[in-house]
This record gives structure tokens, C-alpha cells and sequence, in this order.
């Protein structure tokens, strides 16, 4: 099976700093914690290293471990970050055939900063991701099985409605993944796209920044979804999807979604789990326990399985399992791609852990979409 991603590509600088070298603060009333970094002063890091990353090279490499023969459009600057990502990618045996370089700026570029709880700082710099336009859109790299779009930085979200719709005219399965900057500033466009995007998939973040534009066309509220007597309710169905003020309940929210187009609609919940809005039923999986020595590339890694298990035709139910899986396996790394499993990995480590990877599941008729 063939597979194309779209999107990021970066070279990340990883530190890792003790937790008694750096201070954190967490807001009480709020998910947020914070790293203070004292000015002016040089801390001892425990390591630092360098990755490739950036959402379309992680998709990239974990759908090529899985067995997909994949290539990436990306666009490099003309420089040595650039050679490194390709020499990366080729090593995965993901195609470079379709990895444009563009002298105007450089390769992107992120420093992650790790401590405490490991859910890494990141600064960021786009450089030459911000530089893929339309006219870049070849065709030919669009006649594969699967394309797969990550999320797109500034002027290059511009080009998401043609990637998209390049996509469907080849009739790839088409797989998304948007960031909160291109929902928050272009969500109107987006929201147009859908019909053409086959699987969605979002954090909650991403999914809190929908919640305005379904408002606006689908109303508030919303009923929630039905729970057994004693039943401890997963943390985005007491919760809802909420911002601006605005909300909705997780029921209403994927049946706002499924009639803008897109047959599958994952809301993933971090280590709360993952909520799948499908054809037939609302699904949850929870997240697997792990070590966590890093979160950077884990939403990247469930995305990309999920998106390669509905397309070698797997049930939706254990789409979202293989996917727990692979992500589980990236948190146990500093890293985006170390923990990135195989096929085969994927399938033992399901067999070994079935019992911890229980899908709750609502017909839609429970969830009152009928």
C-alpha cells in the first residue's frame, strides 16, 4: 500500500534537564503547568541530542515501519539540517522523491525542553514549512492509497483546500491532522475541507478550537453519552468540548463532524485516552500505562497507525488499540521516532496487553444520533 504525507519537517534539539535543576509551576484551576527558566543562568542538562521530527516525517517513518511504502512532501531549506532529514528519511526507506529545497530559508528547526512530568517545552521555528504552496502540489505524488496531512504552518495552510482536494481527485483515503494555529486562523477553510477528509484526527486542544465554528452551525449543548450505573465517565465525556465560551457535548461534537463529511473522528485525550467518532458508534480506548520519559511524537504516532489500520482495512475498534500501542511505545522515548514500532512489534504487543485495551463502545442510537 501506498502512502504520501504532507507537512512538517524539523530537526529537534532535545534537552533533558533534572528534575531539581528547573522549577515548575501548575496552575490549580487550570491543565497548564509551566517551566521557569531562571535568566542569565546555565543549567545542567542530563543530555542533549538531536531527532528528526516535524508531523509530516514522524507519519512518515512510523507508517514505513508498519510496513506502508511511503514518501514525503516537505519543503528544506538548502542546508546541512536539510541533508539530515534526508539522509533520515532514506534510512527509514521513506521516498524523498517529493522533499523540495527552497533557499529563501532555512530547514525548521525545534528545541524541546524536558523535566518534571516529561511533557516537553518546545520552541519552535518554521523556517522553510511555512514555504509549501500549490504550485508545489505534483500530481503524480498524489496517485498512492493514502495521504496523509499533518499539520501546516503559517502561508502553507493556505495550500490544505488544494492539497486536499488533489488527494480526493486521485480517490486516496485522506487523512488529516491539523494544528490549533491553522484551526485558530483559518478555520473557516478547514471547516469547508471536510467534506473531502475521510479520518480526522485532533488532540483536545484542537478539538476545543472546532467547537466555535460547529456552534455556529449546529448549535450548543447537546446530549451526553449514556453511562452504566457505578460507570466512571472518561474525562471528555463529563467534560464536553468547550471554548469562547462556547460548548458541546462529545456526542454532538462527532455528529457535527460526521455531517460535514469525514466517516472517522478521533479526539485524542493524552493519557485520558482516545474517542473515536465512526460510521456506526462512538468508541473509547484508554491509554495504556507507561513510563514516560517523553510525550513529543506520541499524537503523531497514533494518528499515523490509526490512519494505516483503516486503510489495510482494519475494524475501527482495533484501529484505535494499535494505535494506543504505537503511542505508548513513543512516550517511552526522549525522542519522536526511537519508540516508533513495526508491524509485527504492534501486533505482539496487542496480544500481550489485550486486557489492559478495552473499547467502550455507544451506538449511535445509545448516543442519540440516530
Amino acid at each position: 500500500m501506498k502512502a504520501l504525507t504532507v507537512g512538517g519537517a524539523m530537526i529537534d534539539t532535545l534537552a533533558i534537564i533534572a528534575d531539581d535543576r528547573i522549577e515548575r509551576m501548575t496552575m490549580r484551576n487550570a491543565d497548564s503547568s509551566f517551566l521557569l527558566l531562571e535568566e542569565g543562568r546555565k543549567t545542567e542538562a542530563l543530555e542533549i541530542s538531536t531527532h528528526l521530527g516535524g508531523g509530516a516525517v514522524n507519519a512518515a517513518v512510523a507508517m514505513s515501519r508498519l510496513g506502508l511504502d511511503v514518501a514525503a512532501m516537505v519543503k528544506l531549506g538548502r542546508d546541512e539540517r536539510a541533508e539530515t532529514v534526508l539522509a533520515g528519511l532514506l534510512a527509514e526507506g521513506v521516498s524523498t522523491r517529493w522533499a523540495m529545497r527552497d533557499g529563501r530559508s532555512p530547514t525548521g528547526a525545534s528545541v524541546l525542553v524536558s523535566s518534571h512530568d516529561r511533557n516537553a517545552a518546545i520552541f519552535t521555528f518554521r523556517g522553510a514549512n511555512t514555504l509549501l504552496c500549490e504550485a508545489d502540489l505534483v500530481p503524480d505524488a498524489f496517485a498512492v492509497d493514502v495521504v496523509y496531512v499533518s499539520s501546516l504552518s503559517n502561508e502553507a495552510a493556505d495550500s490544505f483546500r488544494a492539497i486536499v482536494a488533489e488527494a480526493r481527485a486521485h480517490r486516496a483515503l485522506v487523512a488529516a491532522n491539523p494544528g490549533i494555529r491553522q484551526l485558530s486562523t483559518r478555520g473557516a477553510a478547514f471547516q469547508e475541507a471536510l467534506a473531502d477528509i475521510d479520518i480526522l484526527v485532533v488532540n483536545r486542544a484542537e478539538a476545543d478550537a472546532l467547537v466555535t465554528g460547529l456552534v455556529a452551525r449546529f448549535g450548543e449543548g447537546g446530549r451526553a453519552l449514556r453511562l452504566e450505573p457505578g460507570e466512571k465517565p472518561p474525562r471528555l465525556v463529563a467534560r464536553g468540548l468547550a471554548t469562547g465560551g462556547h460548548d458541546m457535548s462529545l456526542a454532538a461534537f462527532f455528529d457535527a463532524l460526521r455531517q460535514l463529511g469525514p466517516r472517522y473522528a478521533v479526539v485524542t485525550d493524552g493519557r485520558n485516552g482516545a474517542f473515536l467518532g465512526a460510521p456506526d458508534a462512538i468508541y473509547f480506548c484508554p491509554a495504556l500505562e507507561a513510563e514516560v520519559v517523553g510525550t513529543a511524537g506520541a499524537g503523531d504516532a497514533f494518528n499515523a497507525t490509526f490512519t494505516a489500520a483503516i486503510a489495510l482495512g482494519r475494524k475501527p475498534e482495533d484501529a484505535l488499540r494499535a494505535a494506543t500501542v504505537n503511542a505508548a511505545s513513543v512516550v517511552r522515548h526522549a525522542d519522536t521516532q526511537t519508540g516508533l514500532l513495526s508491524h509485527d512489534a504492534v501486533v505482539r504487543e496487542l496480544a500481550a496487553r489485550a486486557a489492559e485495551l478495552p473499547v467502550r463502545r455507544w451506538s449511535h442510537h445509545e448516543a442519540g444520533l440516530d
